[in-house]
């Protein structure tokens, strides 16, 4: 395959730059099994789900994971920490004019030095002279994703956030889950549909454009994620009593289906830098919400692997046609796997 069988022409006008005035105010897609587009909004949610269903949410916590300092030499540097690795330490990508050698110090604005310790591939791992989080709570900025142009505000600072964030260490929001408010998930509960959760904390790496031509030359950046037992066992149970589960977001699915490569759905923590093409055969998730992604992108290559290039293709038309908004701040779709499609044998 090649990545240029999965771009498209979108006027820039429907990229959303901000969310809509309420969470859950946004229109919903649902793209059925056959790939029939229905035009309904968020709040249709709970009719479109069963009392025997299970979502699952990704409770990862965005930090304000953006920086500015200066080098030693004085000139300036911007971080966007890509992930904590302990309570002192991360790795983040680093623009500068010259990039900082290891051995020298970045300072930031209220004179926190950070120390320069490696380079790792195309990012750099640095010491904080104090916990990390607390650094990035003090200094740091909200990183909002490049197509996004205003700076972030304290509505972003609540809104890129959903409202069931638990555990920090994300760079980038599960934007599934930015439509989901405290009166939506006591609808599902109040008729039957269940959640659970993953913990899978995004990286810098879902705003990396795909570089090369060909698909399968694509290398993704390693992601870190936690399954809890209950989840698993909530899981089994929904498969029990002839239920789907539905992933709440790409992140949630990544997870999942990550952890069900090597067998049954194990709990625990783990590593994954799983490229989802089509041809990938799912294992857990038979049902996914998901926001539009962008062209050649890894997540349009994912949404295309759990319906197929075609049906994706032919919903991402009528979406521009009828001007749903995309990308982080835009509307969700509800994307039902065609029958047979990539099963398990």
């Amino acid at each position: 395959m090649r990545v240029a069988d999965f771009d498209f022409d979108l006027p820039p006008d429907l990229i959303a730059q901000f969310p809509p005035a309420t969470r859950g105010a946004s229109r919903l897609l649902h793209i059925d099994p056959a790939g029939a587009c229905h035009d309904r909004q968020f709040a249709d949610l709970p009719d479109l789900l069963r009392p025997d269903d299970l979502l699952v949410l990704n409770d990862t916590r965005v930090i304000k994971a953006r920086l500015f300092g200066q080098k030693d030499s004085g000139g300036k540097v911007e971080l966007l920490v890509e992930r904590v690795t302990d309570e002192f330490e991360a790795l983040a990508f680093i623009r500068a004019s010259h990039a900082p050698k290891p051995g020298s110090r970045i300072v930031l604005a209220d004179s926190t030095a950070l120390d320069v310790l490696a380079r790792q591939a195309d990012l750099t791992r640095l010491r904080f002279p104090r916990p990390v989080l607390d650094v990035l709570d003090a200094l740091g900025r909200l990183p909002l994703p490049p197509y996004i142009e205003h700076d972030p505000t304290v509505d972003d600072d609540a809104r890129y956030q959903t409202v069931y964030a638990n555990e920090p260490g994300a760079v980038a929001a599960p934007t599934a889950g930015l439509h989901f408010d405290d009166a939506m998930l006591a609808r599902l509960a109040a008729q039957g549909t269940r959640t659970a959760r993953v913990t899978l904390h995004v990286g810098a790496g879902t705003f990396q454009p795909v570089r090369v031509d060909e698909v399968a030359d694509h290398k993704m950046h390693s992601e870190r994620y936690t399954i809890p037992q209950a989840t698993v066992d909530a899981i089994a149970e929904t498969r029990a009593r002839g239920g789907r589960v539905v992933a709440v977001g790409t992140t949630s699915l990544r997870a999942l289906e990550s952890a069900a490569q090597a067998g049954p759905l194990r709990a625990g923590s783990d590593e994954t830098d799983i490229f989802i093409t089509p041809g990938f055969t799912f294992r857990v998730v038979d049902a996914l919400i998901t926001n539009f992604h962008l062209p050649k992108s890894t997540l349009l290559m994912l949404v295309s692997a759990f319906s197929s290039l075609d049906i994706i293709h032919a919903a991402y038309a009528h979406a521009i046609q009828n001007r749903y908004r995309f990308f982080s701040y835009g509307d969700a779709t509800f994307l039902e796997r065609p029958a047979n499609l990539n099963r398990p044998t």
